[in-house]
């Protein structure tokens, strides 16, 4: 089991979990931030990265990928660490005050403060409707692509029409012994010069692109050998495969934050407004995630949570040291 000590664990890595580091590096706390995805940036990279936002002060228009490559720039000189791909499941309050945070693969992290920044909650990947699906679960059905060197020289079988689907199939297809993407529809909700050039590597043979088809069942005898596609609800046939995975989406839920005795409210997590911390001493949630009268649900609104949840956290951190407030522009970016 790895441990890892820090002075804020942040669990989400969001745009508002992101600037959250750099509230508390500004404070010389240190962060490590937690996310079930295998990158950062939240729903920001893995549904609609190239989404223009309009509401983020002094840009006029930035694509939703940009601002995350422009916050990890931002957070950059505050080094902080990162455990991705791995979703919070426990938390545990210790004698004096700190707390020890686990997750789903048994990574440890002991920290003095906890910010939960997960926006909807966790993502989980919306799983098509195949009845012998779980069975091959890390067994040949992945739901994300944590490594794609894990795919070199086997057969996949990607599903979906989205940006991801795209995106990975274009990055795969030099990789894989034979890359084959399946599609219900016969046109993509993804970015169109992603699309063209998908389209492109079928007609040339880098791949094999199956329209208007499902996978409808997987077979194998202790790992997945292959998959039943169905053409046009009509002409089912098996397809070699060491891999399947189904980029359909993800859905969020609270998760394990429901067992963890927080004050909830539909969903959310209900806070204070004068630091955004919880019902729990220590813990704090700012973003999508939290509750509270007039809550607005803006990336620009979760920057400001984080801002005040920082100078609160400084006191449990440092509860010798008074706090004062220093500009940017007096101090400048001081290296942890």
């Amino acid at each position: 089991m790895e441990k890892i000590t820090t002075d804020i664990c942040i669990v989400g890595a969001g745009p508002v979990g992101l600037f959250a580091v750099f509230e508390a590096g500004l404070l010389r706390m240190r962060c490590h931030v937690v996310d079930a995805l295998p990158v950062v940036g939240g729903q920001l990279t893995e549904i609609y990265p190239k989404k223009p936002i309009y509401d983020i002060p002094g840009f006029p228009e930035v694509l939703a990928g940009d601002l995350v490559r422009n916050l990890q720039a931002q957070i950059a000189p505050f080094h902080p660490t990162f455990t991705l791909g791995e979703r919070v499941e426990h938390l545990e309050k210790q004698e004096d005050g700190s707390f020890i945070v686990t997750t789903n693969e048994g990574t440890a992290i002991a920290c003095k403060v906890v910010v939960i920044a997960g926006g909807l909650g966790s993502f989980e990947p919306r799983k098509p409707a195949i009845d012998n699906l779980e069975q091959y679960e890390r067994k040949g059905v992945a739901y994300m692509v944590r490594d794609p060197e894990e795919f070199r020289d086997k057969r996949v079988v990607l599903a979906g029409g989205g940006d991801s689907a795209l995106d990975w199939t274009i990055y795969l297809a030099g990789r894989c012994k034979e890359l084959t993407l399946v599609h219900r529809g016969t046109t993509f909700r993804g970015a169109p010069e992603s699309a063209a050039k998908v389209t492109s590597m079928a007609e040339e043979g880098q791949i094999k692109l199956i329209l208007k088809s499902n996978v409808t069942q997987l077979h194998g005898n202790h790992a997945l050998a292959a998959v039943t596609v169905l053409v046009d609800n009509e002409t089912p046939y098996q397809l070699e495969a060491d891999y399947f995975i189904p980029l359909f989406g993800l859905v969020p839920k609270l998760g394990p934050l429901e067992n963890w005795g927080l004050e909830l409210e539909k969903n959310a997590i209900v806070v204070n407004t004068v630091d955004y911390s919880t019902n729990i001493p220590g813990v704090y949630a700012i973003g999508d995630i939290n509750t509270y009268p007039g809550k607005l649900k803006l990336i620009l609104c979760g920057f400001h949570e984080a801002a005040l949840m920082a100078q609160s956290a400084y006191q449990i951190i440092y509860p010798d040291k008074k706090f004062v407030l220093k500009y940017t522009t007096v101090n400048g970016i001081q290296e942890l």
